[in-house]
Formats: structure tokens, C-alpha cells, sequence
């Protein structure tokens, strides 16, 4: 897009909602208006879409699909305002204070630094370094409510860079599950090549991803059920991948033994 074409469209968008943007003539830029409120109405999946695909959309958000499509419902939608808050923040690398509602430990009040989005296939999360536990942790993002910017900064510490388990990157390779007829057609399902899916994958969504799948992660294949076509031929790459927890039947290694 040409720097005139943008300059007419910013200069029209400014005239039809004059509180949402600010020019700065010093420095030739558009900033957000603090009493932003969105202009178009565009379905939270869409934006999501956007964000994960890194695509545009020629079409207008309200236009009928140009093909027959059918795909499943999800049950999961993060709200639009906290999805926005959550995207600058990432943006602008600054830390948020949130209240979070956990399965495990209830409600609570946080600070956190985001720094990656993450789509589990079931619900999206935010990859961040979480103030309270000290450690990097994933947060859904319904569980999320009225998150604002916080006035500490990230520290050196709280960068992704630190983030271990982001960092790590896993080789897992997928065979048909030895235990299911017709292998050629699982093969076909997923392109295997010789029979086989390699997969380059961060550890912090490994798990999610054969979850998703629902990928055998036992020793020895042994999850029953036609929904386990694939098996993950070395369970033990997964030694020491925190998110191999939501991995079907993954057990660590023991650690225990005789002196």
C-alpha cells in the first residue's frame, strides 16, 4: 500500500471517529486515542484468523463466504476488548495487571508480562511471565478479566528470551498407531513421508498439539480407542516439557531407584 494511499485512509478514519486516533506532527504519526472505541464491528474469530494466519481479508467482515464452508463451532471466544488489550501489550512489550480465574487455584490478582499468543485448537491463550509464581506460564485468555498496563516495566529476567520452555524446540515424530487397521490411510490423512510425520515443535505446545491429535503418547501404545490413530514413536522426548502433561497417557520417566 502506497505512504499517500495510507495517509488518505488514516485522514478519512480520523474524520469519522475523531477521538480515536492523534496525530503527532513532530514526529508524523497516528496514535491511538485513549477513549478509543472501535469503528467496525468484526467477529472475534476474524481477528484471531488475521492474527494467526498473518492474512488480510479483501472482503468486508459482514460479506457472505465466497465457497461453501462448514467448520466446527468453538466454544471458546476470548473477549474482544481484553484480546485487544492483551495484542498491545505484546506490541509494546509492557506488563499487565490482571485478575485471573484458575481451575486450580481460583481467583486472583497478577501481574504478568505477555509476550506470544498461543491457539491450543480448543482455546487461546497468552504465553507471559507470570510476577506472582516467578515462572512463564500460558493464560487462557477468557479467564482473563479487566486487564490494564502496569506502571513496573518487564525486567531483563522477564523476557522471552528466559522462557525455557518457549525456547526449546522438540523433534517428535508421529507413526500410525500400531494397533489400528489400514496405516496407508492414516499415512494419507496426515502426508506422511515413509510413514512418518516429523514435527519441529516449541515445548511449551507440544502438549496441546498432541492433545489435539489425540496422539498415543504411552511407551507402548497401548490407549484404546479408534480416535488414537497416531503414536508418538520416542515418549521420552518429552523428559522434562511442562506442557507434556495434557499429552494423552504421557507419564515421565521415574526417577526413583535403589541406592
Amino acid at each position: 500500500m502506497a505512504s499517500a494511499a495510507a495517509s488518505r485512509d488514516l485522514a478519512l478514519y480520523k474524520d469519522l471517529a475523531p477521538r480515536n486516533i492523534d496525530y503527532d506532527s513532530r514526529n508524523k504519526r497516528y496514535y491511538l486515542g485513549s477513549p478509543f472505541k472501535p469503528l467496525f464491528n468484526v467477529p472475534t474469530d476474524q481477528i484471531l484468523s488475521w492474527l494467526a494466519e498473518q492474512t488480510g481479508d479483501t472482503t468486508a467482515p459482514s460479506s457472505d463466504a465466497l465457497l461453501p464452508c462448514a467448520a466446527p463451532t468453538s466454544l471458546s471466544l476470548p473477549n474482544p476488548d481484553t484480546l485487544a488489550t492483551v495484542t498491545r501489550a505484546i506490541h509494546a512489550q509492557q506488563a499487565l495487571h490482571i485478575t485471573y480465574h484458575a481451575l486450580t487455584s481460583g481467583t486472583s490478582q497478577r501481574e504478568i508480562v505477555p509476550f506470544a499468543l498461543l491457539n491450543t485448537g480448543l482455546r487461546w491463550h497468552t504465553r507471559a511471565f507470570d510476577r506472582k509464581s516467578g515462572q512463564f506460564r500460558d493464560f487462557v485468555l477468557t479467564r482473563i478479566i479487566k486487564p490494564s498496563p502496569s506502571r513496573t516495566p518487564p525486567q531483563a529476567h522477564e523476557r522471552p528470551e528466559h522462557d525455557l520452555q518457549w525456547g526449546r524446540i522438540l523433534d517428535l515424530t508421529l507413526v500410525p498407531h500400531p494397533d489400528r487397521p489400514y496405516p496407508d490411510t492414516t499415512c494419507l490423512d496426515y502426508g506422511m513421508t515413509d510413514g512418518m510425520l516429523r514435527l519441529r515443535l516449541r515445548a511449551a505446545v507440544a502438549g496441546y498439539v498432541l492433545r489435539l491429535y489425540n496422539v498415543d503418547c504411552t511407551p507402548d501404545h497401548h490407549l484404546d480407542g479408534e480416535e488414537y490413530r497416531l503414536w508418538l514413536q520416542d515418549a521420552l522426548v518429552l523428559y522434562g516439557v511442562d506442557s507434556a502433561r495434557v499429552a494423552p497417557g504421557y507419564q515421565a520417566p521415574s526417577t526413583t531407584g535403589a541406592a
